[in-house]
């Protein structure tokens, strides 16, 4: 499993069961500071230029938005070749 150093993916809870699961889950830690090998971060790239063209009204507007978009966006991304891009 690929995973960013992200709060809840250190978290004790996260860490008893990956202990708890090491003969089955290996992690992967993406490089600190490269977002362009995290296709998660690509996703969130797009939806903030989206979202945050247009204006909302009231912040349970915006975060009804935010949450639809998520759901319901498809994300066209090769995850193989993200995944495979060279560092050179």
């Amino acid at each position: 499993m690929f995973v960013d150093r992200a709060t809840p993916h250190c978290s004790k809870i996260t860490k008893r069961f990956l202990d708890s699961n090491k003969d089955t889950i290996r992690l992967e830690h993406f490089p600190v500071g490269s977002p362009e090998f995290n296709a998660v971060e690509e996703c969130w790239r797009q939806g903030k230029y989206h979202i945050l063209s247009s204006y909302y009204s009231t912040f349970d507007f915006l975060k009804d938005t935010i949450s639809y978009y998520y759901r319901t966006t498809r994300f066209n991304l090769d995850i193989v070749k993200y995944l495979m891009r060279s560092t050179k």
